[in-house]
């Protein structure tokens, strides 16, 4: 099904969804976006699908959430907008790489926003119970790619970036919630790494599957994580299923065993980071040779029924 056929699927949902006990309420003041299940509607903050330049620049891509950020394709611009269809009706995905492993440059394709005095319309995060990031990717890289600040000439990073939301104090680098694939204990996983305090601990839940299996080259899959932060718990999904894995910091890096209540820094995030980090494009770390579209960054554990109905409706 096409986008153009998308709306009238997506009231026949939200009538079918409305005859259901204990679905989520659908936005009241407009529809939400075709490519969106209407449970996940009521809390979509931002949703990138890359098929809606802004105005005038190209270079920037229009937020078809709520919160209306809009995030800057940074060094390719357009250019990082290339058809590929990672599910039915879908129509552009984001291109995101490497450009020039030798050299200590600002030249890496990747996406988002940055301000120093937090993003304002990312508030829904600030002061957050929960989290959920989720989209489309495609690898296109067998391991993390040369280390560009070093000049070791084999040196490599030890992470892929994905796609998350930043803290309120992030360098560009430091996340409140994020997707990525990095080292833990010498072999590289697929995770959720999440940080509820501002210069805190973070907490990573890996994958315990190999990580080529979860994200096999060349091939479109749908990932989501999920953030509690008044509990101190992710869980991961693929293709709308749960991932087994594992915590890998043991205690309590979100300090969440004292009084509470438990949730993130009362403070914007200073952007998201898309492909990469350091969306302010003064320094290159962890590039993801990849494509991604749907990407979605939700204000809520969304349940593992919803999450499943999402990677269905985009899927069929």
């Amino acid at each position: 099904m096409k986008r153009s056929g998308r709306a009238a699927a997506a009231a026949t949902a939200l009538l079918a969804l409305a005859l259901t006990a204990g679905a989520s309420p659908a936005r009241a003041d407009r529809p939400g976006p075709y490519d969106v299940h209407p449970a996940l509607w009521s809390h979509l903050v931002a949703f990138y699908d890359f098929d809606h330049p802004v105005a005038g620049d190209a270079a920037r891509e229009q937020d078809q959430g709520r919160s209306g950020t809009e995030i800057e394709l940074v060094n390719g611009g357009a250019a990082m907008r290339v058809p590929d269809e990672a599910y039915k009706g879908s129509g552009n995905a984001l291109q995101t790489g490497q450009v020039n492993p030798t050299v200590a440059g600002n030249d890496d394709w990747k996406a988002g926003t940055w301000s120093s005095s937090g993003v304002q319309t990312l508030h829904a995060f600030s002061g957050a119970e929960s989290a959920t990031v989720m989209g489309w990717f495609k690898r296109d890289m067998d391991g993390p790619a040369l280390n560009s600040t070093t000049a070791n000439p084999s040196d490599r990073f030890n992470a892929i970036g994905l796609a998350g939301v930043l803290t309120g104090d992030s360098d560009g680098h430091a996340v409140r919630a994020l997707l990525e694939l990095i080292d833990v204990n010498g072999e590289l996983r697929l995770v959720a790494l999440g940080r509820r305090i501002d210069g805190g601990s973070s907490q990573t839940f890996a994958a315990s599957e190999d990580w080529r299996t979860l994200l096999p080259k060349g091939e479109w899959v749908h990932l989501a994580a999920t953030y509690d932060f008044t509990t101190g718990t992710m869980v991961l999904y693929r293709n709308g299923e749960p991932v087994d894995g594992f915590y890998t910091i043991t205690g309590d890096p979100w300090q969440v065993s004292g009084p509470g209540p438990h949730v993130t820094s009362a403070t914007d995030p200073r952007g998201i980071k898309i492909g990469g980090s350091f969306p302010q494009n003064t320094l290159e770390r962890n590039p993801c040779d990849c494509r991604m579209d749907g990407l979605m960054f939700l204000d809520s554990v969304i349940p593992a029924s919803d999450i499943a109905k999402q990677y269905r409706y985009m899927a069929r």
